[in-house]
């Protein structure tokens, strides 16, 4: 049975191609519901974020290589809006705000 954090080690694996942080640190994931369908509810760093298409692209294809047999569904929301409070003590190192 899969479990919540090898999905979150999976989406780790997605970087984010400006920043060169990863989704999961930059705080990109609300929430994750484990059941017949596992549904992802995550974020950008802002609603016109240039890259956001690419970056689901990424997020479906390393899902589907480690879990391809799991009904897996991506819910794309902006409330709330993320804020750099999501960001991980390592994001924020890497980003020089600590």
């Amino acid at each position: 049975m899969t479990t919540e954090k090898e999905i979150l080690d999976k989406l780790s694996e997605v970087v984010d191609p400006e920043l060169g942080i990863n989704i999961v640190d930059l705080g990109l994931i609300y929430e994750i519901k484990m059941g017949k369908t596992i549904v992802i509810r995550m974020t950008f760093t802002t609603p016109a974020c240039p890259m956001i298409n690419e970056m689901l692209n990424d997020i479906k294809a390393k899902l589907d290589e480690a879990f391809g047999e799991l009904d897996i569904e991506l819910v794309v929301v902006f409330d709330p809006l993320w804020t750099p409070e999501r960001l991980s003590e390592k994001a924020k190192i890497k980003l020089g705000l600590v």
